[in-house]
């Protein structure tokens, strides 16, 4: 790493992850306003499935393009052009909605934005992932991935109140504002932090020769490979308990946006703790086994939620479930930032981006239209043994 050196690097590498916390801030914002708003206003699983897979599917079909690009082209002017993407989108709907009278219409319009939203993602994201290690010392990836899920989470803390709050006194429309504003802010900060250079030799390939290169690199290497299909298999399983958690509450619990907010801040919590857990206590810790027993958590708070019975105990349960996403995360970001050849970071963060975006709708797709035809927490109960079966895998695979 060319700035290990420089004294200043801390600076600059919160400067980063401050810009992008806060352009996280509106998008998750919206992103949870709008599947909040499919389950409340359809209460169909069917919707929730719909808009989630809007807004991902697009993500995994860019993401490892977007990588290719994250490893040619300067990273930061990537990331400031995908948000303005986002942010452009979210402003058209805003003009948009007051001219739309019927609900499938209003509908539809948000599906499209969410598609477009998904596209400036998975462009972004492998830039942002590639970006890291481009400002931070090799020795305290694992620290600095704590602070920036830390951060990341206490921002999610923050937007389901605001969203709550928003929705309690205002409109959709208000909701979107925010978002365009905070990707304003957050491409200021960003336009004021020099990056260290990056080794776009790439430029000088063939993109399919590229997307090729990145996926025999990726997949020849066996921890890489590894830790790819462990994290769309962890995606993949998450669904029940995680992203159909509204749903869950709605249908158990209580059927307020408040019940839904308390659920969701109560989870970011969890991530939030988990977050300064790893950037304390993280690099001390064997990468293997932090990974198995996130794993091993995450399934056992999944069971348990499938058996809570009243929401305190949900509530609970959602908070180490939190933490153990954290750690999971975490360990796979750091594992892979640390053993990743620098000149092609962007196109294995843009393979991890695919598994995320790609596994997340499918079980979207698979779990919710399920969800309307048995009770979800069965749903939730197999997937959390899944998830310790898993991470049996992960503690006996050497190679990790």
């Amino acid at each position: 790493m060319d700035n290990t050196q420089n004294t200043g690097w801390q600076k600059g590498i919160l400067l980063f992850l401050t810009s992008q916390c806060i352009t996280l801030f509106g998008s998750t914002l919206v992103q949870m306003a709008l599947v909040w708003y499919a389950a409340m206003e359809t209460s169909s699983g069917a919707w929730v499935a719909a808009f989630t897979v809007c807004a991902y599917l697009p993500q995994f079909l860019i993401s490892f393009l977007g990588g290719v690009w994250a490893d040619r082209y300067p990273r930061k002017k990537l990331i400031i052009g995908a948000d303005t993407l986002i942010a452009s989108a979210t402003f058209i709907m805003v003009l948009i909605i007051p001219k739309l009278s019927s609900e499938p219409a209003l509908l539809g319009g948000l599906l499209l934005m969410s598609v477009i939203r998904s596209a400036g993602a998975g462009i972004q994201t492998p830039a942002v992932n590639g970006v890291i290690p481009q400002l931070v010392p090799k020795e305290q990836l694992m620290r600095y991935n704590g602070i920036n899920a830390a951060m990341q989470s206490a921002v999610n803390f923050a937007a389901p109140a605001a969203a709550g709050a928003v929705f309690a006194v205002s409109t959709l429309n208000a909701t979107l504002m925010i978002d365009i504003l905070t990707a304003v802010i957050g491409c200021e900060l960003l336009s004021c932090l020099p990056l260290p250079a990056q080794n776009t030799s790439a430029q000088r390939s063939h993109l399919l020769s590229d997307l090729k290169t990145g996926i025999g690199y990726a997949f020849s290497n066996k921890m890489i490979r590894t830790l790819l299909i462990i994290y769309g298999l962890f995606t993949f399983f998450c669904v029940p308990a995680g992203y159909l958690s509204g749903l869950l509450v709605r249908r158990v619990f209580g059927d307020t946006y408040w019940h839904l907010t308390a659920a969701e801040v109560v989870g970011f919590t969890g991530m939030t703790a988990g977050g300064i857990l790893m950037s304390i206590w993280g690099r001390m810790w064997p990468r293997r086994k932090t990974l198995a027993a996130g794993l091993f958590v995450f399934g056992a708070m999944a069971v348990g939620m499938g058996f809570a019975a009243h929401f305190p105990l949900y509530l609970g349960m959602m908070l180490f479930y939190g933490i153990a996403l954290t750690v999971v995360q975490t360990a796979i970001t750091t594992m892979l930032q640390e053993k990743t050849d620098s000149r092609i970071q962007g196109r294995v963060f843009g393979l991890l981006s695919t598994m995320y975006a790609g596994f997340l709708p499918v079980g979207m797709a698979i779990f919710g239209p399920l969800a309307d035809l048995i009770p979800l927490q069965r749903i939730m109960m197999g997937s959390g043994m899944a998830l310790i079966f898993l991470a049996g895998i992960a503690y006996f695979r050497r190679e990790l």
